[in-house]
């Protein structure tokens, strides 16, 4: 089997499948949607408060332990085999280059940067602003956290102070080894890259496996539908104790750079199954579609054999422990509060 790798352009990377951000049925169409469909794309009460118990989650991590706590997007406290990880770290109040406009999130994060544990690594998945917080990443270098990221990335990194020291960037089917028995890869993934605009696709994108001693995690960050790569990564490294894959900011508009609810599903399936916790949802108005929308219609298309995780943000997950839906995105369990 050749694993797949992505293309160059000059300094520009590539996705394997032909892929575009521009909107098939042009921008004028785009504009009209975005003006003239009413899809509730944000709550209209208020959420939360929510809160993660900081001082449990602050206990030493058994090594046998795989939990999960959803932040919010793709913010997750990841506890596996004795280490702590957190993927997409996002605390900004907007996923916008200014934090006076632009996707303003729908409830506050549930845990305080400043609560965030003793980390064994921050995961990062691409650059883009709704998954890399560059006050967030000052902070957590700052305590000497290490940042494990794609081809590229830690450009930005060390232009926010972060030493190089703490900086590990792989490509896909690269490995770095945390200890003799725990080991993360980067892996493929269809997405694109860039925060400004003369730097579109220069650093890489890419999912990540984590693999302890006992449980492996598959992180996938961004992307569309890219079935070889799901059958690789799950050939390779497979089967999965938890898969976490995106199921919002979905469109036709942008099908090639988005899973949506039934396309994770199909990715799940390619990966080999396993416990699924659903990301990059619920938290920004990223799409035209209503904001419950991707959790409604996941649960409506996910079989029996589809262990659905549908924890409320900040609510820890024990994975081992089986199903969870906590409906804190319905109407009447919105504004409850669950540590």
């Amino acid at each position: 089997m050749t694993l797949l790798q992505p293309g160059r352009a000059g300094r520009r990377y590539l996705n394997v499948l032909p892929t575009t951000t521009q909107p098939p049925s042009g921008y004028a169409q785009l504009l009209r949607r975005f003006l003239f469909e009413k899809n509730d794309r944000q709550p209209r009460q208020t959420l939360g408060p929510f809160r993660a118990d900081a001082a449990a989650l602050a206990q030493p991590v058994p090594a046998d332990a795989l939990r999960a706590t959803w932040l919010g997007h793709s913010t997750v406290l990841l506890e596996l085999d004795g280490r702590r990880f957190l993927t997409d770290p996002v605390w900004a109040q907007r996923a916008a280059p200014v934090q006076w406009l632009g996707p303003r999130r729908f409830f506050a994060p549930p845990l305080a940067l400043a609560a965030v544990p003793p980390l064994d690594g921050v995961i990062l998945s691409h650059d883009h602003y709704d998954h890399l917080d560059p006050a967030a990443v000052r902070y957590l270098a700052g305590r000497g956290t290490p940042f494990f990221c794609p081809l590229g990335v830690g450009r930005h990194l060390r232009r926010w102070g972060v030493p190089a020291a703490q900086i590990t960037e792989r490509g896909w089917w690269e490995s770095v080894a945390l200890g003799p028995d725990f080991e993360l890869t980067a892996t493929p993934a269809r997405h694109f890259s860039g925060r400004g605009l003369l730097d579109r696709d220069r650093t890489l994108w890419a999912s990540w496996v984590l693999r302890g001693p006992r449980h492996r995690v598959f992180f996938g960050g961004d992307s569309g539908p890219f079935d070889e790569a799901f059958q690789q990564i799950g050939a390779q490294f497979g089967p999965f104790d938890l898969a976490m894959l995106e199921i919002g900011a979905a469109d036709a508009e942008w099908a090639g750079i988005h899973l949506g609810p039934d396309n994770a599903l199909a990715a799940h399936q390619l990966l080999g199954g396993g416990p699924l916790l659903p990301l990059h949802w619920g938290t920004f108005n990223l799409a035209l579609h209503a904001w419950r929308q991707p959790v409604q219609r996941l649960l409506a298309a996910a079989g029996p054999a589809v262990s659905l995780l549908l924890p409320a943000p900040g609510q820890r997950v024990d994975v081992a422990a089986g199903p969870l839906n906590s409906h804190w995105w319905e109407p009447a369990a919105a504004s409850q509060v669950l540590a």
